[in-house]
């Protein structure tokens, strides 16, 4: 079966270390160092407490699946998933590279980067 293209995500300043770690194979989360909270989707400001003490953490890119929907739609079927990392934060993605009859919630999952069309890898998850 033929792979979905992605399209490359937009990069500013603000997510330029998020996409270099991603082309080294690396998923950062951002950690606030005023509250210690780790949050998904990165941003200067704390979501949690409003500090601007943030820094970029190497996340384990270990997570379990919060929620889930399979599309089956041509060209090809795939599962868009809500995925809570170890670190805490629950993001958006897509989980590849399984069985989508086999996805559960609850399931352990890892991060794997997938190449797009025109710009860094994007994280997605596998079982």
């Amino acid at each position: 079966m033929a792979e979905r293209t992605i399209p490359g995500p937009p990069v500013s300043p603000e997510t330029k270390p998020f996409w270099d770690a991603a082309a080294a194979g690396k998923l950062l989360v951002k950690k606030c160092s005023a509250c210690a909270e780790f949050h998904h989707y990165p941003r200067a400001i704390c979501p949690y407490c409003g500090s601007d003490r943030t820094e970029w953490t190497e996340a384990s890119g270990r997570g379990t699946v919060y929620s889930y929907s399979v599309f089956r739609r041509a060209p090809i079927p795939y599962a868009i998933a809500y995925v809570t990392l170890a670190e805490g934060p629950t993001m958006m993605t897509n989980l590849v590279d399984c069985d989508l009859n086999a996805i559960r919630i609850g399931q352990a999952v890892r991060v794997v980067f997938k190449p797009t069309e025109d710009g860094p890898p994007v994280p997605m998850f596998t079982v």
